[in-house]
């Protein structure tokens, strides 16, 4: 149950939308982690950003936690930042987004 779950705030994650780079979170390899609690509904996301003093981290990292509370099942949702490994588009993102962003195997 716990991973169809994880699956499913993963899925609804795809909603939040960068805003300096128009590309959702999760393709452009910012959630590290999902990990659903069963007993207590609560799921904690790892997050990272484009650049640790990127503007909008506050404004995506609200945007998380909203979005992750309308799964069913979820009761409370937390978010981690994640700095280690910081984040790289040309290993994290994914194969659409790389070509979005001209970065080329």
């Amino acid at each position: 149950m716990s991973i169809q779950i994880e699956m499913a705030v993963t899925e609804a994650l795809r909603k939040v939308i960068d805003p300096e780079l128009n590309l959702n979170i999760v393709d452009l390899g910012l959630i590290r982690r999902v990990d659903f609690e069963e007993e207590t509904g609560d799921v904690t996301i790892g997050l990272t950003l484009t650049s640790p003093m990127c503007p909008m981290g506050p404004e995506i990292m609200s945007a998380v936690r909203t979005k992750a509370l309308t799964v069913s099942g979820v009761k409370q949702s937390h978010v981690e930042m994640v700095w280690s490994p910081p984040w790289d588009p040309r290993t994290d993102a994914s194969e659409d987004v790389r070509a979005e962003l001209g970065i080329w195997d």
